[in-house]
């Protein structure tokens, strides 16, 4: 398969949703959720791992994986159940924002006017002491208790003192990064094109990829001119169905997304990447004066990550002051498809729906 532009780059997924075909676990990746179920005066905590089948039933795993006996689950469901519960409806709530979220990516789109460096801290807070147990009183009295109390003491202050300090490192390394970033960032905007590559790759890093995400991009007609090309997900592996906790059972109840949703939700998500992809460019780029878009299904092998024909399904192209007339403040009511239109786009919907192939654009330095 040839390549219509120089610079390949590979977008780790970031939001991970299940669809049919794949296991939802209790997180946004294996091995699902991990729980402590409290036994009162029974003994230590019991350690439980959920796991959720397609349909939403619960199977109960030790932490190395093996199922637990009919009977440690039914004391973990008798024990447990509110903190089952608790998990169980904030998972359902986790799972069905994601779903939203995904027909909404251009409502996140970034005005023209949010250029340049942002800083960033540290997210990370520095390690709290251990905190200090309370002595009996016999303790503080009898010399060997005492003694032991301040080894142990100094144990903790020691222990303490050798995380601050990893701490200490981990964020003079962020800080180290941050200021190359800002360097590199405001070098981006006086014109330095491998700069502003740079940039972009990280602003594209940002963006939520539901899958592994292959994009392919070329700066031209003097840094003027964007081309990007997206590997875009197929509508099977977008998830079709929400999820809710029925009232009186421990378990998850699936509820699938109509046809009609199906299509509606994979098409604001290729549209909405487009939004956004455009609007990385344009907010880090100030240099950038026209953005062209394409996204593209590979045939052939889709699991190839090189391989395989392009079907190009759409294809964008948006000058900087068509971008800067757009009102930013008035997306979240807007659809993806209908923002897009605004601008020069090329796309073929069939009677059905679905989106036929297409000739992209390709960047073209007579258009100024």
């Amino acid at each position: 398969m040839e390549f219509r532009f120089q610079r390949r780059i590979r977008l780790a997924p970031g939001v991970r949703l299940p669809t049919t075909r794949l296991r939802p676990g209790l997180s946004l990746g294996p091995p699902g959720i991990s729980l402590r179920v409290e036994r009162g005066e029974a003994g230590e905590p019991l350690p439980v791992d959920l796991e959720i089948t397609a349909s939403g039933e619960i199977r109960y795993r030790h932490p190395d994986g093996t199922r637990l006996s009919a009977a440690e689950s039914r004391e973990v469901r008798r024990l447990g159940e509110s903190t089952l519960r608790e998990a169980l409806v904030a998972h359902c709530e986790a799972l069905n924002a994601q779903l939203d979220r995904l027909g909404r990516l251009h409502v996140e789109t970034p005005a023209p006017h949010a250029t340049g460096y942002q800083p960033r801290s540290y997210p990370e807070s520095p390690p709290l002491p251990e905190a200090e147990p309370s002595p009996a009183w016999w303790q503080r009295l009898w010399m060997p208790a005492r003694g032991r109390l301040e080894r142990e003491r100094a144990e903790r202050q020691a222990r303490h003192a050798e995380a601050y300090r990893a701490w200490e490192w981990r964020k003079a390394e962020f800080d180290a990064r941050e200021f190359r970033r800002q360097r590199r960032e405001e070098a981006a905007s006086r014109d330095d094109p491998e700069a502003m590559q740079q940039t972009l790759v990280e602003r594209l890093h940002e963006l939520d990829w539901p899958r592994e995400t292959l994009l392919d991009f070329e700066l031209v007609d003097d840094c003027r001119t964007l081309a990007v090309d997206i590997d875009l997900p197929g509508a099977e592996e977008m998830p079709d169905r929400r999820w809710r906790m029925p009232a009186k059972r421990i378990k998850l109840t699936p509820q699938r997304l109509t046809v009609t949703q199906q299509r509606r939700l994979y098409q604001d998500y290729l549209y909405g990447a487009a939004v956004r992809v455009l609007g990385a460019a344009f907010a880090r780029l100030p240099r950038l004066e026209q953005a062209i878009v394409s996204g593209y299904r590979r045939l052939d092998d889709p699991e190839a990550p090189e391989g395989g024909e392009r079907r190009y399904l759409y294809s964008v192209k948006a000058t900087r002051a068509q971008w800067e007339a757009l009102a930013f403040d008035e997306l979240a009511g807007r659809d993806p498809g209908e923002v897009l239109a605004g601008f020069t786009l090329r796309r073929e919907p069939t009677r059905g729906g679905e989106l036929s192939a297409i000739t992209p654009f390709a960047p073209d330095w007579r258009w100024r």
